[in-house]
């Protein structure tokens, strides 16, 4: 018997996209569990403590966006997948912004769905390599993987911090946004590079006028060597 990749709670209300999600991601070794609105799948993610949340935006009652905003300011910082609808463009940047770590956009693959939850659960784990101990008025932490802003915690999703992490572990290079997401996301030659600027946006809201990264224009980012 295959050993379980863990549980991946699917918030969704279409029930044969549900079922094709379950399916597939069941052959892969995940437990899967469903709900089919916002509000039952908020209190399994509670109750269950899964490893990934695929969720659906357009949801009955408590949707998506409603449902991603409960779960950080709860302090739940479980991976969250988010589909959308193609229209939804201004729901899937605000969804971001909340912290959800990633995208699919309908209609999609259920073989790039599963290629997805398995790149946001190895990034959860974090990017080979210890970043700094400190730079300036940070301190990070790649056990606990956690970042502090002269003295005080700062909340980052997973992705923000490997983001983080990443740019600081090669300070002064400059990398594109296309480099980002195929060493940060793990997505080479993926298109949208908007997903790279709304997180060094969320990371530079996090951390204020701490933060080192720096935009060099028309190129793309890069961290600032540490301070004292």
């Amino acid at each position: 018997m295959t050993e379980s990749r863990g549980l991946v709670l699917i918030v969704e209300d279409e029930r044969h996209i549900s079922d094709v999600q379950r399916l597939y991601l069941t052959r892969e070794g995940f437990g899967v569990h469903v709900e089919a609105d916002g509000a039952a799948g908020l209190a399994a993610a509670r109750r269950m403590h899964p490893v990934a949340i695929v969720l659906d935006i357009g949801l009955p009652g408590m949707d998506g966006i409603a449902f991603c905003r409960a779960l950080r300011d709860a302090g739940d910082w479980t991976p969250v997948l988010l589909v959308t609808a193609r229209g939804e463009e201004a729901d899937r940047i605000l969804g971001l912004e909340l912290g959800a770590d990633d995208y699919l956009t309908k209609p999609f693959s259920p073989r790039e769905l599963v290629a997805r939850v398995k790149t946001v659960l190895r990034r959860a784990a974090g990017p080979p390599g210890a970043p700094p101990g400190s730079t300036g008025r940070l301190s990070v932490d790649p056990v606990s993987r956690t970042v502090r802003r002269d003295g005080e915690p700062v909340e980052l999703t997973a992705t923000e911090f490997n983001l983080l992490s990443h740019l600081l572990r090669h300070t002064g290079q400059v990398f594109t946004r296309e480099q980002l997401l195929a060493q940060v996301w793990g997505y080479p030659g993926y298109r949208d590079t908007r997903m790279v600027d709304v997180f060094v946006s969320q990371v530079r809201a996090k951390l204020g006028d701490a933060s080192p990264i720096r935009t060099v224009r028309g190129v793309g980012y890069s961290a600032t060597a540490p301070g004292p």
